[in-house]
């Protein structure tokens, strides 16, 4: 689906979408329950210093409104961008900022659902659709924290070797099938239905705030150990 074809099924009653800079929008959309504040990276456009600086002015300026306005942050971006004067004026700070943002308006009462209808890959997939409540995507989305050479790379380990485990264990593979099965995506929604109403179903189901991507990836089966770790980690923070 185009990003115009995305919009009109996801608010049917109207919406307002300003085209920005560095492949940045935002904009208003009109839904039963209210308003929902529209932001994102679009046409596939890497995300510079620039954008995260422009996207997270977007976050604060709907906190800075008051209420507790959902934001809904569209995805389809190549990657980080990895010019030298990115990479030289600290990406990654600018990155977490972003991030950061985000963090604050969902503890401010905000609840911040993310939708990857395109590509989304490394640090720009996980500052911004990573980096909301919960997490959804369209059929035909191509999510990724790395890919396969990539993680060669990283590990040292042959390709081979990874794309054999990749067959078995989804946290070694990328694309839409292994982030579903260890819960980075929450939804995958059915294009043929109108999705406002799927997204309707994904804001009130994170209305409570609490993250539980650890125990949807266990019951999927993709994530094994995170779930266990955790409360590990609360039990003996909380002395239990």
């Amino acid at each position: 689906m185009t990003l115009d074809e995305v919009l009109a099924s996801l608010f049917p009653g109207g919406h307002t979408l300003e085209r920005g800079e560095f492949g940045i929008v935002h904009g208003v959309g009109g839904a039963e329950g209210g308003p929902i504040a529209l932001m994102g990276v679009v046409d596939r456009t890497p995300l510079s210093v620039d954008g995260a600086l422009r996207l997270a002015s977007h976050v604060l300026a709907v906190i800075d409104k008051g209420g507790n306005t959902p934001i809904l942050m569209l995805v389809d971006t190549a990657s980080q961008s990895m010019t030298r004067r990115d990479e030289l004026l600290g990406l990654n700070e600018y990155l977490a900022h972003l991030a950061k943002s985000l963090a604050l308006a969902a503890a401010l009462g905000h609840r911040t659902v993310g939708l990857v209808y395109g590509h989304a890959a490394a640090g720009a997939f996980i500052a911004t659709a990573m980096s909301m409540q919960v997490l959804a995507a369209l059929p035909g989305a191509e999510p990724s924290v790395m890919d396969l050479p990539s993680i060669s790379r990283v590990t040292k380990l042959p390709p081979e070797q990874l794309a054999k485990l990749a067959k078995s264990t989804p946290i070694f593979a990328p694309g839409l099938g292994p982030m579903f099965a260890v819960g980075a995506i929450a939804e995958i929604w059915n294009v043929e239905k109108p999705l406002s109403g799927q997204l309707a179903m994904l804001l009130q189901q994170s209305a409570t705030g609490r993250d539980r991507r650890d125990q949807v990836g266990l019951t999927r089966e993709g994530r094994l150990q995170a779930a266990r770790i955790s409360q590990r980690v609360i039990d003996e923070a909380t002395h239990v």
